[in-house]
């Protein structure tokens, strides 16, 4: 039994680490990551969970990257018409107590005019700021290529 359970704990150590997280003050962010864009895109979208783990709110009011030209907090909605959009927002607030998820659909980053391609597994440096935490340095970690990504080709700009 005593074999098993070390060859279990030498298999899982053994395992990429796929998600990772960061604790600054009271936020953990979780798995800061863009999906995998096509070579050839000039935009990608980055997610993650941020938890406020205090008793007082606090507000993502931006984002830095030198992997592309703009970076910016954005929001998709569709409407009773099912037409989506996607436009800009200020700030995000984070409630005491509460996570927020920047994930396809909702809330995220938008990282347009790539200045290079993002290759899988790749960890791209990035920082958020808070209104009360300020600068965060995190890595974006270049995820599989997933649905819904915000990947745009120059063909079809």
């Amino acid at each position: 039994m005593n074999r098993l359970a070390t060859l279990a704990a030498a298999l899982l150590l053994a395992m990429p680490a796929f998600a990772h997280e960061l604790v600054v003050g009271d936020l953990m962010i979780i798995h800061p990551h863009i999906p995998q864009p096509a070579a050839s895109a000039m935009a990608a979208g980055g997610f993650m969970a941020i938890t406020n783990q205090g008793t007082e709110p606090d507000r993502l009011i931006g984002v830095t990257s030198d992997i592309a030209a703009r970076s910016e907090l954005h929001e998709s909605r569709v409407d009773a018409n099912g037409m989506g959009s996607m436009t800009p927002v200020e700030a995000l607030e984070i409630p005491p107590g509460g996570t927020v998820n920047l994930e396809h659909g909702g809330y995220h980053i938008m990282f347009m005019g790539l200045k290079a391609p993002l290759t899988e597994g790749q960890m791209v440096k990035g920082a958020l700021i808070f209104e009360k935490a300020g600068r965060v340095e995190i890595e974006f970690m270049v995820d599989t290529p997933g649905e819904g990504g915000h990947g745009h080709s120059a063909a079809s700009d």
